[in-house]
């Protein structure tokens, strides 16, 4: 997602990633990482458990997955990975060319 933030941005769209870890361990990882987009600590799983992906296999962590959230709120696509599988930015570029 790194690697592609400025094209999703350029499409008019923000990235949000959201982590189950607790906000130092996040904000350690972004710096670690030197993200450059948003990444909101959910340490209670809020959000997580709201959108229904928490890992089957590990309840601790969510599951890779990708959302496209429109303005008003609505979810205009969604697509769930595996711990192996992350989605593809190509994919999700693809979704927000649709709205």
């Amino acid at each position: 997602m790194q690697q592609n933030y400025d094209k999703i941005k350029a499409e008019g769209a923000e990235l949000i990633a959201i982590s189950s870890d607790n906000q130092a361990a996040t904000k350690k990882s972004v710096q670690n990482r030197n993200l450059k987009f948003p990444v909101l600590s959910d340490s209670e799983k809020e959000a997580i458990e709201a959108y229904n992906v928490i890992d089957p296999n590990n309840k601790r962590i969510a599951r890779p997955s990708g959302f496209v959230i429109k303005l008003d709120g609505k979810v205009a696509w969604k697509t769930l990975g595996t711990t192996n599988h992350r989605v593809p930015t190509d994919q999700i570029l693809t979704e927000l060319g649709k709205i």
